[in-house]
């Protein structure tokens, strides 16, 4: 009796095939969750990477030029990829969570729990990731920080799953293996479709050749001031107004102060150089001004010093930044003056701002007041 009272408890998605799909089988969720997997691996360390070259400046050196503007634009179109991968699979999956008995062993909650986690957190990056892209934080706490740390519980999840799951995993990895089901070819195919179109119409932002198609990007690199995209503009950072008596202080052992009018008599360099944001738009453009190495080398600045920058705005995470010597001594890294053959507008970081080689565009900073030798 005990047993029936506890069977009548089975409604909807609980009772005995309540899910008729065959689609709903172990060979599709082990292809999609491969290319999921994939995606979340190079998401992960092209992240990773953006990470540290935005709390520590490196580990990339400062060529080629274009370094960090692929592995930022990776990791948003892989982070963009996920987002029908992921859909996918649980929907392939999600008839496990209403299996009978719900727990069947201790072993088999901590699967259970395990599973939850990897989601969750999966979740999150993808959900937080999507809105950083076109810069809306509805939540209370900080992104960069929980981006970062939600990334490692996702990792630490996938491994676990695939622990649990490797004989699953083994057992269906051939396609010889796995037994026919109707209607999986047409499935996976529209799961490929819309990954590439997603991809498509999204990655244009940073993929030159693809710019026509993006349609659904966050950004078009060739819009804004003077043909370039604006994150933070002169009025957000408190800058609008330069002061009239504006010097550039310069430290060292021989540390000066530079106008405006004597920055322009020094001799002036030129260099194509990208900006490339951590939102995952990248565009190029023709910089001019003077090489920061001349500055340096004015001030007596010893050939390994770090540099650090200070901008005028009043507040912000980057309002000083550091940079290594790799950067600060590269040729083309430049004081700017002029973009594409005009003086600077204020969104873009009047009177001067830095321009450098293979760097976050964060860490690119704008209305520079002072550059000190440490």
């Amino acid at each position: 009796m005990a047993s029936m009272d506890i069977e009548r408890l089975r409604r909807g998605p609980l009772r005995e095939g309540a899910f008729p799909s065959r689609l709903h089988e172990p060979r599709t969720a082990v292809v999609i969750g491969r290319w999921l997997g994939a995606a979340l691996v190079v998401c992960f360390a092209t992240g990773l990477l953006s990470h540290v070259m935005q709390e520590w400046g490196g580990p990339l050196p400062s060529r080629p030029v274009n370094g960090y503007r692929i592995t930022q634009g990776l990791h948003v179109i892989s982070g963009i990829a996920m987002i029908p991968l992921l859909g996918a699979k649980l929907w392939t999956v999600y008839p496990k969570l209403f299996e009978w008995p719900p727990v069947q062993g201790v072993l088999h909650l901590l699967e259970r729990a395990g599973i939850a986690l990897l989601v969750a957190a999966v979740l999150l990056e993808v959900f937080t990731g999507l809105l950083n892209t076109v810069q809306w934080y509805p939540w209370p706490f900080p992104f960069r920080q929980t981006h970062y740390w939600t990334a490692w519980l996702a990792l630490g999840g996938l491994l676990l799953h695939l622990s649990a799951k490797a004989p699953l995993i083994a057992e269906h990895r051939s396609r010889r293996a796995a037994a026919p089901v109707a209607g999986r070819r047409g499935f996976l195919a529209a799961v490929t479709a819309s990954v590439g179109l997603v991809t498509l119409t999204t990655a244009g932002q940073t993929v030159p050749w693809l710019r026509r198609a993006d349609l659904l990007g966050p950004r078009r690199p060739d819009l804004g001031p003077q043909g370039l995209p604006v994150n933070r503009t002169a009025a957000q950072a408190g800058v609008a107004a330069v002061p009239a008596d504006w010097r550039l202080s310069v430290g060292g052992p021989r540390p000066v102060e530079l106008t405006l009018a004597e920055l322009g008599a020094m001799p002036q360099h030129t260099a194509e150089l990208p900006i490339a944001c951590v939102e995952g738009w990248s565009a190029s453009a023709t910089w001019t001004g003077v090489r920061l190495r001349d500055l340096l080398d004015r001030v007596g600045a010893p050939p390994d010093a770090t540099v650090r920058i200070t901008s005028l705005q009043r507040e912000g995470p980057y309002r000083v930044t550091e940079m290594a010597s790799t950067y600060a001594r590269d040729e083309l890294t430049l004081l700017a003056l002029r973009v594409n053959g005009e003086i600077l507008a204020p969104d873009h970081g009047y009177p001067v701002r830095i321009i450098a080689p293979n760097r976050p565009g964060v860490l690119q900073t704008k209305w520079v007041a002072k550059v000190e030798a440490l």
